[in-house]
């Protein structure tokens, strides 16, 4: 996917701001973040949605437009701006760009004009690190959660991560239920969905800000969640290209991105752990699952750098049905259990059957804190918790295994 640049435009006439928009929607490189129809108001639409480019038509008023310019410069320094004018004189471009804007493009606004001045915006952002993380997205990570077979708990630590993650108010943290048959996210969230996975890719190819963002749903916790579809003839609608289209623009807005793959290794699920900065494969101590493990990393290794990104959790660790030692386990895989969760069936079940996270129905239980510190371990030990009971793990209960 392409390095995505936010933009923002604004252009009181329809006549100029409608082919504009139709112009970036059809660039894979640019999200269309925000629009507005009047100069007074795009400052504050600046200042909210954040974008990383602000296009600023200025035929309707030049006055006004420069005068907008000039906020938006002093407001937020990091903000490009491209100013489009069918002024051609050069007092106007002179005085438009000492204004602060960064680019000045020329009314009817030609396509390959506009992409030449995105690039070199692009790549004055990449050149300057003063430019570089303005917004919430500066960075995104994009984990993969896989299960060795059914029924080994993949989802419930998918569920359970991305909430753990969302109560950092640093982070802005989605999960999409890549189980497109059978998935079950949104049960576990106890949550009744509008939209699903379906209803975005029949509409891939107006797929925007608002419509993508209209298309999840909010949990209590802060995770935001894409579920899967809820007829099962839905399932087929969903190809690799969407998901590349959509993981592309989450990862602009989103810190972090869970993807709950399916068991049957599709290949969308294979699309999804190459696109995925980290992949974790849930497995348990017993024969059946180790070996689909050591199966599924020799598959892994076909594939550039997909093996490298796998780290290896088991879960329901001290079970009473365990066949193998770790020891055993590792000697097995040929490396190291990356995280250990307990068992810990009666809070797991309790919280699922009510339809509520861990973090919120037992923070202080033992899978909990697991999960609290794989998150931790997965943000590089920057994990900041809103709530003092899961921010305050006992050490005597915790499995830290690298």
């Amino acid at each position: 996917m392409p390095d995505l640049q936010r933009v923002a435009i604004v252009d009181p006439s329809e006549a100029t701001r409608e082919p504009l928009r139709n112009l970036l929607l059809g660039l894979d490189s640019v999200w269309l973040e925000a629009e507005s129809p009047r100069y007074e108001f795009f400052l504050e639409v600046v200042q909210q949605s954040q974008p990383d480019i602000a296009i600023v038509v200025m035929d309707s008023d030049h006055n006004k437009a420069l005068h907008l310019i000039g906020q938006l410069a002093s407001a937020m320094p990091q903000l490009a701006i491209l100013a489009v004018s069918s002024r051609t004189d050069g007092p106007f471009i002179l005085q438009t760009l000492r204004s602060g804007a960064r680019e000045f493009l020329t009314q009817p606004l030609a396509l390959e004009d506009l992409l030449t001045a995105l690039q070199r915006i692009r790549t004055q952002r990449h050149s300057s690190p003063e430019l570089n993380g303005f917004g919430p997205s500066a960075s995104s990570t994009v984990i993969a959660v896989a299960g060795s077979r059914g029924g080994i708990g993949s989802t419930t630590l998918a569920v359970n991560l991305g909430s753990v993650l969302a109560q950092d108010s640093h982070n802005n943290v989605v999960l999409i239920d890549l189980d497109l048959a059978l998935g079950d996210t949104d049960v576990s969230l106890d949550i009744m969905p509008s939209y699903t996975l379906a209803d975005v890719a029949m509409n891939i190819d107006r797929l925007d800000m608002t419509f993508l963002r209209g298309s999840l749903i909010k949990h209590s916790t802060g995770l935001s969640l894409l579920p899967h579809p809820v007829q099962l003839e839905d399932a087929g609608l969903i190809q690799e290209e969407h998901l590349q289209r959509v993981l592309g623009l989450l990862k602009v807005t989103y810190s972090h991105v869970i993807l709950d793959l399916s068991k049957s290794y599709r290949p969308l699920d294979f699309t999804a752990m190459q696109m995925a900065d980290i992949v974790l494969l849930v497995a348990q101590l017993d024969l059946s699952s180790i070996r689909n493990v050591v199966r599924l990393l020799m598959a892994f290794n076909n594939l550039e750098g997909l093996a490298d990104k796998v780290r290896v959790v088991l879960n329901r660790v001290g079970s009473d049905d365990e066949e193998i030692t770790l020891k055993k386990a590792e000697e097995t895989i040929g490396r190291s259990v990356f995280w250990q969760i307990p068992n810990d069936t009666r809070n797991v079940m309790s919280a699922r059957n009510a339809g509520v996270p861990l973090i919120q129905h037992a923070p202080r239980s033992k899978a909990c804190q697991a999960i609290v510190g794989m998150a931790s371990a997965l943000s590089g030990g920057q994990l900041v918790l809103n709530g003092s009971a899961a921010a305050k793990p006992e050490k005597k209960k915790s499995f830290l295994f690298f």
